[in-house]
């Protein structure tokens, strides 16, 4: 796959659906509201998803690379 048809299928910003059990909702409201000013649930996942990335850099270059090549 070229650039520009890779480019082409991933928006720089895109949605997913993700189901949580009630229990962790409540623990991401509960870590929210513990924080100052207004955190959302999805600005506290994607920060979640991010400290998670920054941990684990090479294992998760790896599955990308390891995924994009079946």
């Amino acid at each position: 796959m070229d650039f520009d048809s890779k480019t082409a299928t991933v928006r720089s910003l895109d949605r997913i659906n993700l189901r949580l059990t009630a229990e962790t909702f409540a623990s991401i409201d509960a870590a929210c509201a513990a924080r100052p000013g207004n955190v959302s649930r999805n600005t506290w996942i994607a920060e979640a998803v991010q400290e998670k990335l920054v941990r684990e850099p090479q294992s998760a270059a790896h599955n990308a690379e390891r995924r994009a090549h079946g």
